[in-house]
């Protein structure tokens, strides 16, 4: 069975941000349940990663180098996963400091060949172009195999019968894109522990010397 990662780094509840992230989801287990040229279609769980509950052992995490329980299984499901789905609120044209921070934390080759879909949500179209300019290069940085569509939704997409019926097109082409690459994938399991490096607490007492 595929496992999806569904990250979702919405700041409010409900989150459009969350409800975006969902579709997308669900569209890829969708696609994955039909037949394709390459076999019968197959089953996916999902996994959901709300980072907005874990802003301050993130925020620690980034200060400390640790991770608390909590922070550090949700990036053991992130790292283990068969692909991710990331979708971040997006403010002045630039991703939002959790989502950044989340991916900051984890071990830079922890995405290595990772299948990801992205998305985004904002208020207006004017951030449209963010999931290319702001997101999609911190994933080529951790060397993530991200599908050439990504999803943006600005609030009047949820509004209009057309703006919506757009939306949803895009949203399964999206998922369309995030199925074949789970299908094509050549990512391998993960062996190195996700957690940043630490140094053991004898270590750094024995520095207090120096």
């Amino acid at each position: 069975m595929t496992t999806i990662a569904v990250v979702s780094a919405g700041l409010s509840e409900p989150s459009s941000t969350r409800l975006l992230a969902d579709r997308l989801a669900e569209a890829t287990v969708a696609s994955l349940a039909a037949p394709s040229a390459t076999g019968p279609g197959g089953t996916a769980h999902v996994l959901h990663v709300d980072l907005r509950p874990l802003a301050h052992e993130i925020t620690d995490a980034m200060l400390t180098g640790f991770a608390a329980p909590a922070l550090s299984a949700a990036m053991a499901a992130v790292v283990e996963a068969d692909a991710v789905v990331f979708v971040t609120p997006i403010f002045t044209a630039g991703v939002s400091g959790l989502a950044k921070s989340f991916l900051d934390v984890l071990d830079k080759d922890s995405l290595a060949e990772m299948p990801v879909l992205l998305g985004a949500t904002g208020g207006t179209a004017r951030h449209s172009l963010a999931i290319e300019h702001a997101l999609r290069p911190v994933f080529a940085y951790l060397r993530a195999a991200v599908v050439p569509t990504g999803v943006f939704a600005a609030t009047d997409d949820w509004g209009s019968e057309g703006d919506s019926a757009a939306l949803d097109g895009r949203i399964r082409r999206a998922g369309d894109d995030l199925a074949w690459a789970i299908r094509a994938s050549r990512r391998t399991p993960q062996e190195a522990d996700a957690l940043p490096a630490t140094a053991d607490f004898a270590s750094l007492l024995g520095g207090l010397g120096h």
